[in-house]
């Protein structure tokens, strides 16, 4: 996307009314690719006989992926849209991939994977390149169609991709179609087929029974018109940012709920960490997930304001803090998913990526216990293939020390001392409108999720669907 307009930076907070331009300058490249030499620095730093290496990370596979027809073609591509005889309609889920493919998130995927991409991503957690390298890809990106749709593409190499009112979205080229996998799918990507996997019954289960790849002509950046679209910056715009920042280390935090002080505790510690490794100056990107998710948890949009008090009550620092909406869905596939949401970050400039407890992971969707082991995650990071370059860092748990009356680090050899507030136990507690202990969330954040579980009351006492249910 920054091949086609100035980066969009907000210089004093990230939580600004409208987006500033910077007037820094933005080099502009071909479609497909964007340069990685301007993003990086050159200098080292050595402490204590220790020397670091300051830059931001290569993108995997060398490049960013930019899907995004540049501005001057763009009239010439939607009339070319226009003349495609076969569309698929894309629902929200589906559209959702068309943005993490066409910024480059997933580089360096080029489309909708082709089968052979597919089984590499289902079996091997990752894909291996052209020239032997191998990059992590740990969930299926695809875009199921049915037998009616298979018939009337035919012969046909291309396809138009449009959204739920018929507008082109897209032209998907040198297409390939093969089985939908569903059950095999689901078993690998989730380690279980029981009946309840939110994105399963969401995206799979309905979907056709058939796979279709190719390669993606994204017509104009994907925008969603509900207030957060400046919140949602490209990884070509977070690499800027970081430049213009100053930043000779990008140290990723990935949440789809509330930041509480136990998540702060780990993002605040982590830059005393890099700064004691000899860096000058890490940056943080919390990077909340803003597509799918499941109809309990908390919508974007209430997360987006609870962030931005998080930043104005000064319980995360603006001014070393960028925060960024990651538009991918939430897929609840714990270990598999991590491998996503970490490898996505590289391609964002994250040399170091937070991880905790149970990431990614939900309870079991028919028995009482979590889905996964909570260790597996970070212990699955550490050796995922295509990782290597990426520094994971695992944290303890954090919980709520009674005698400091705050969150702090688990020390077991007083367990006695330390509140376990769980997701579940926070949200009663908002519910009733009740207040956690002093230190555990700030309190204008806490207003918010209170405001939130009072929003869905009311709505409920009208006979109106909440946000929740219908984002989901």
């Amino acid at each position: 996307m920054a091949s086609s307009a100035a980066a969009i930076v907000f210089s004093d907070s990230p939580f600004r009314s409208s987006p500033l331009i910077h007037n820094h300058h933005v080099s502009r490249h071909a479609p497909g690719s964007v340069s990685v030499s301007a993003v990086s620095l050159s200098r080292r730093v050595s402490r204590r006989g220790l020397a670091v290496k300051s830059a931001l990370i290569e993108p995997d596979g060398g490049k960013l992926m930019n899907l995004v027809v540049e501005e001057s073609r763009r009239r010439v591509m939607k009339r070319e849209a226009e003349t495609v005889p076969i569309r698929i309609k894309l629902n929200r889920v589906d559209l959702e991939w068309v943005h993490v493919l066409s910024e480059g998130w997933a580089s360096p995927l080029k489309g909708f994977m082709r089968q052979s991409e597919f089984l590499q991503t289902l079996h091997f957690n990752s894909i291996r390149l052209e020239d032997g390298s191998v990059v992590n890809m740990s969930v299926p990106i695809v875009l199921a169609i049915d037998d009616d749709q298979k018939f009337r593409i035919g012969d046909s190499n291309r396809v138009t991709l449009v959204d739920s009112v018929g507008n082109p979205i897209a032209i998907l080229t040198d297409i390939e179609i093969y089985k939908h996998p569903k059950e095999e799918r689901i078993a690998r990507t989730w380690g279980t087929t029981a009946r309840g996997l939110p994105y399963a019954e969401e995206a799979i289960t309905k979907a056709g029974n058939w796979l279709i790849g190719g390669d993606l002509q994204v017509l104009e950046p994907i925008k969603y018109n509900d207030g957060l679209d400046r919140f949602r910056l490209s990884p070509s715009q977070l690499r800027e940012e970081f430049i213009r920042r100053g930043a000779d280390a990008v140290f990723a935090f990935q949440l789809r709920n509330p930041v509480h002080n136990g998540h702060a505790l780990l993002m605040t510690d982590t830059r005393i960490r890099l700064l004691e490794m000899g860096y000058k100056n890490p940056v943080l990107l919390l990077n909340p997930l803003g597509g799918f998710t499941k109809a309990d948890d908390v919508p974007l949009s209430w997360r987006m304001r609870q962030h931005e008090k998080v930043l104005e009550d000064g319980v995360l620092d603006p001014e070393t803090t960028v925060v960024s909406i990651f538009p991918s869905p939430m897929l609840y596939a714990g270990p598999t998913e991590v491998q996503w949401h970490a490898k996505a970050r590289i391609n964002a400039g994250a040399n170091f990526y937070i991880v905790g407890r149970d990431p990614a992971g939900m309870g079991h969707p028919t028995e009482k216990r979590d889905l996964y082991d909570a260790d597996h995650g970070k212990k699955v990071l550490s050796m995922a293939p295509g990782l290597e370059r990426l520094n994971i860092l695992p944290f303890k748990v954090a919980a709520y020390d009674k005698t400091q009356g705050k969150m702090a680090f688990f020390d077991p050899s007083r367990s006695q001392d330390f509140l376990f507030i769980s997701g579940t136990k926070m949200r009663g507690l908002a519910k009733k409108k009740e207040n956690p202990p002093d230190g555990f969330m700030c309190p204008s954040g806490w207003k918010v999720l209170v405001d939130y579980y009072d929003s869905l009351s009311a709505e409920s006492g009208n006979g109106r669907v909440s946000e929740a249910v219908a984002s989901a």
